[in-house]
């Protein structure tokens, strides 16, 4: 088995909020009382959509992604690169640390179980054929609300009930647009290992316009639901879009890229809190 440092690294750290965020607001949007939250089983799956379920999307997307991954700059210091010989050993760590994952199906009610099989679909098929999402334009984005069925799931778990549909749009319009935008940088690089995505389709400004649309559409849809939150992450993002059209021109683009990490684990505090104190 790779060393853990390895697996860290291959699971994306900062980017384990676009996980167990929305299972987080799920959770607190779906519980009846404050006290369930404490639940043991609750926390012990929030461990789960920390380093298991970020190795499981990020470990398979690596294993799948060489040809592409080995000419691309970003993988020598911002991520890692997985070699062929290593493939073996991921797979092993992958499934030893998600096959505790198969135990809430002991206790899970149908709509929870349905969000984690989706949850487990989207997340191996974006990469891995014979779907590969990831090289199919515009199917890349929408596979991409693998990072909205933590919260189904959590929802579903707590209220034994599906979330509103204007809420499962909502959030597939949001995640469409997160994956429309981090595909951005991998433009040139994706051309070059011949793979088709909604960036090498749409191109840079037609991509930043679809992630504009997006996140406007996601903020009037949850609106009833969110209130006075959806609005003003809504306008955040839409001004995030019109300052990336600037970036763009200026080949500075990536630097926004860099920080949109932390900007959308802003959006999922601010999202949060809105929530556990409108409810609570």
């Amino acid at each position: 088995m790779p060393d853990l440092r390895f697996l860290l690294k291959v699971s994306r750290p900062r980017f384990w909020f676009y996980v167990l965020g929305p299972y987080l607001v799920g959770l607190v949007a779906g519980a009846g009382e404050l006290q369930e939250l404490l639940h043991p089983a609750y926390l012990l799956i929030g461990l789960y959509f920390t380093f298991p379920a970020n190795l499981l999307i990020y470990g398979v997307n690596d294993i799948f992604d060489y040809e592409t991954d080995r000419i691309n700059a970003k993988k020598d210091d911002y991520e890692t690169l997985v070699e062929p010989d290593s493939r073996g050993s991921l797979w092993l760590a992958i499934a030893i640390t998600n096959l505790p994952l198969a135990a809430i199906f002991f206790f899970a009610n149908f709509a929870a179980s349905a969000a984690v099989i989706g949850f487990l679909f989207f997340s191996v098929f974006y990469s891995a054929p014979p779907i590969r999402a990831k090289t199919k334009p515009f199917f890349d984005s929408a596979f991409n609300i693998l990072y909205a069925m933590p919260g189904f799931f959590a929802y579903s778990l707590t209220s034994s009930e599906f979330p509103p549909a204007a809420v499962v749009i909502a959030a597939l319009c949001w995640t469409a647009a997160m994956h429309a935008y981090s595909a951005i940088p991998d433009i040139e690089v994706d051309k070059q290992a011949g793979i088709s995505t909604i960036a090498t389709v749409c191109g840079k400004y037609g991509t930043i316009a679809v992630c504009l649309v997006l996140y406007a559409a996601s903020a009037v849809l949850s609106a009833p639901y969110l209130g006075f939150a959806s609005v003003t992450l809504g306008l955040a993002y839409v001004l995030l879009m019109i300052a990336s059209f600037f970036s763009a021109k200026h080949g500075r683009i990536f630097k926004l890229y860099k920080a949109f990490p932390l900007i959308n684990v802003a959006a999922g505090f601010v999202l949060f809190w809105s929530v556990a104190l409108g409810k609570f």
